[in-house]
């Protein structure tokens, strides 16, 4: 049985894109009662995720709330906010035709925590190219959040157990890393990383790692400059700021227990450098969260698999997790109403 509103963390979920692996992931959690200390309504069209459900032999009981009462449910169950699709969602065929509708929710997932409806967001995942193929342009979930909520820079951090990754920059092409790698993005991802750990997770003095962008940390000079440079000169200035970062430090000797063991996270200056190590330490248990935003968000760390869906074979590890670490992590945080 979920808890009565106003006990527990109120979650908000999107499925995210209706081809994918999404719905599936949030029909096998409801159909699995897996214990949580948090209310939850998911916003998504309902027919979409009873078909879905059928199509995977689960038995779920969806219970239409479009007042996000957040009312206790039995197990099983789910209350859904109904956004309806355009076309009915094909598992593995992606449909332009629904992309407005998947925005439309995530739209009203996140004005439901920007007005204190509920106190974070957990999303499934998006498949970029389809919305891009509807005419919106989208350049991904981190930034359309950020840029709907006012926050001035969104941070990918992600989460395996202990072990937290911060990224510098994100989605770009290595050719293009090194250019945007600057003292002012260090400093202020520097800045939102050390707020939000200290926000969201309660580290009262946050201890910081930062790698170096070249093989070992540039070797004095020898193999770049960026580290004498740029990430220096930046790392000089969160010190005088009190904020507390070691480095930069070759990336291949970081990811040690000697160095991990005393720090709170790691700030990587690119995607390939910080993940993979990540990821193999908790691949499809880790959860990315956004940092630098006004609300909490969670996400799998994972696609849309459209190969998998409908299949019954997608793993929900990491969206399990995200749900839990959301519900965890929204206790600290006031609420608003």
């Amino acid at each position: 049985m979920s808890p009565a509103a106003g006990v527990w963390p109120r979650l908000v979920i999107t499925p995210g894109e209706p081809a994918g692996i999404g719905p599936d992931l949030l029909m096998q959690w409801v159909a699995d009662g897996p214990a949580l200390n948090a209310a939850v309504i998911a916003v998504a069209d309902p027919d979409m995720l009873a078909a879905r459900a059928r199509q995977l032999g689960l038995s779920v009981d969806l219970v239409i709330d479009e007042t996000l009462t957040f009312a206790p449910i039995a197990d099983g169950a789910l209350r859904v906010l109904p956004v309806p699709l355009a076309r009915p969602a094909q598992p593995g065929i992606l449909d332009p035709a629904n992309s407005a509708a998947v925005l439309t929710a995530l739209d009203t997932a996140l004005r439901a925590c920007l007005d204190g409806r509920a106190d974070a967001l957990v999303t499934g995942p998006m498949q970029k190219s389809v919305i891009n193929d509807a005419g919106i342009a989208f350049s991904g979930h981190t930034e359309y959040l950020a840029e709907r909520s006012g926050g001035d820079l969104p941070v990918m951090l992600l989460v395996a157990g202990p072990l937290r990754v911060a990224l510098v920059t994100t989605h770009l092409p290595l050719r293009a890393v090194a250019d945007a790698i600057t003292a002012e993005r260090i400093v202020a991802t520097a800045r939102v990383l050390h707020h939000d750990l200290m926000r969201h997770f309660g580290i009262a003095a946050p201890r910081i790692l930062v790698c170096g962008l070249n093989p070992h940390a540039g070797e004095a000079g020898h193999l770049g400059h960026e580290e004498t440079a740029v990430i220096t000169p930046a790392l000089q200035q969160l010190r005088a700021e009190g904020i507390n970062v070691m480095g930069p430090l070759p990336a291949d000797t970081l990811f040690t227990p000697q160095y991990l063991d005393h720090a709170d996270a790691v700030l990587a200056m690119y995607h390939d450098q910080g993940l993979p190590t990540l990821k193999y330490a908790g691949f499809g248990e880790a959860v990315n969260i956004t940092l630098g935003l006004p609300l909490l968000r969670t996400s799998v760390d994972h696609g849309t698999a459209l190969d998998l869906a409908g299949s019954g074979r997608a793993h929900g590890g990491s969206f399990n997790a995200a749900l839990r670490l959301a519900a965890d992590l929204a206790v600290r945080r006031p609420r608003q109403r």
